[in-house]
């Protein structure tokens, strides 16, 4: 982007996303119109599913909970100069250590140990799994795009393994575990706002909603306010500056991939131990790959994630209510509109900046100057 078509950075945070969905909106519209189907009633029928309600906005936020965190895996990596894209190989391997430290001793731990116990079990699971594409993208000279995409076969892999043939109970037809001790669960979010007198519907939104906003500021504190994180951003800017000024770019490759693996095994506290209560198959369902798009129209910082995790837990919410409510739209439909958003806000958004920095030039320009009384007293300097 050219200097004169350069958005300030409160536009490249707010106003270009905001641009991007509209954009992408209006298209869908068009797409939905062409097949016959009112964009109004669309609309309107998916959003009051994702907020008109109680319920609606309990699932909508639950949907949310694991973006942000697949998300912010996105974003950190990203601010290092990597794309990792196995979010959903790591929150895999995240649930998996989650899963298997409930199933071992919440038999006879407390819930006050524990859930931290599965909490650092599904982190440290994660940064695991993330550390060794880091590893061969730092000193093995292997991609790290390809390494992880590797990655997220093999963890799907080793988790149908695991379960098939260790972790099934003799004679069960389900590939999933047997249910967790109570001291395992996390409370649902009904249940904890309960406890202050609030009355909430049932729903699978669950006290990891807060571990999510947790994890965004402390991203931001880290990446904006710590020393680490700006020696993990000036490798990300130019890993020969860097190493010029005496940071390791390698390191740095290392402590990135770890933080974003640690962050997207943390997806195993919102659907292992929050929801199901038991390790099964497809828990993560596709949330690590929605990461990727989050991040993107985010714009990698914390704020933009959680805004941008919110309106994609609402296509998935309002898209099941648009699916059942209108006749004749298919759940592929809004998965079109998911399509439009990724596009419009990854590959397009180059296309678009440099336009919306024209219009925001040209209003600036625009506006009247007030000038101040110049020594000459004319009143013009």
């Amino acid at each position: 982007m050219s200097a004169e078509h350069t958005l300030p950075r409160w536009a490249d945070l707010i106003l270009l996303p905001v641009v991007c969905l509209a954009i992408a909106l209006l298209v869908a519209a068009g797409v939905v119109a062409l097949v016959g189907q009112n964009p109004v009633e669309v609309i309107s029928v998916l959003v009051h599913g994702a907020f008109g309600s109680a319920r609606g906005l309990s699932y909508t936020l639950y949907y949310a909970t694991s973006f942000v965190l697949t998300g912010l895996a996105v974003a950190v990596a990203f601010h290092g100069g990597l794309f990792n894209i196995g979010g959903e190989g790591q929150a895999i391997l995240g649930g998996l250590g989650t899963g298997l430290v409930a199933l071992w001793f919440s038999s006879f731990f407390p819930g006050w140990l524990m859930l931290p116990l599965m909490l650092a079990a599904g982190a440290l699971s994660g940064m695991a799994w993330a550390a060794v594409p880091g590893y061969l993208q730092a000193y093995r000279g292997s991609h790290v795009v390809i390494t992880t995409i590797m990655f997220n076969f093999i963890a799907s892999t080793l988790l149908v393994y695991v379960l098939v043939n260790h972790l099934r109970p003799a004679g069960a037809m389900s590939v999933e575990s047997i249910a967790f001790a109570d001291s395992a669960k996390l409370p649902g979010m009904h249940e904890a706002l309960a406890w202050l007198g609030i009355e909430w519907p049932a729903s699978p939104l669950n006290l990891s909603a807060v571990l999510a906003v947790l994890a965004a500021w402390g991203v931001y504190i880290f990446l904006w306010r710590t020393r680490a994180g700006y020696c993990l951003r000036a490798v990300g800017s130019s890993p020969s500056a860097a190493e010029y000024a005496g940071i390791r770019p390698r390191s740095q490759t290392m402590v990135a991939m770890s933080v974003s693996g640690a962050l997207a095994g943390l997806v195993g506290m919102n659907e292992i131990a929050g929801v199901h209560g038991k390790l099964l198959l497809e828990f993560v369902s596709g949330a690590g790959f929605t990461g990727i798009a989050v991040a993107l129209m985010g714009r990698n910082h914390p704020l933009g994630i959680i805004f941008a995790s919110l309106l994609f837990g609402a296509l998935f919410q309002g898209g099941a209510e648009v699916a059942f409510e209108v006749r004749g739209f298919s759940r592929d439909m809004v998965v079109m509109v998911q399509g439009f958003i990724v596009l419009f806000s990854g590959a397009m958004v180059y296309v678009i900046a440099p336009i919306v920095a024209w219009v925001l030039g040209k209003l600036v320009r625009a506006l009247p100057i007030r000038r101040h009384p110049s020594a000459n007293g004319t009143g013009y300097g």
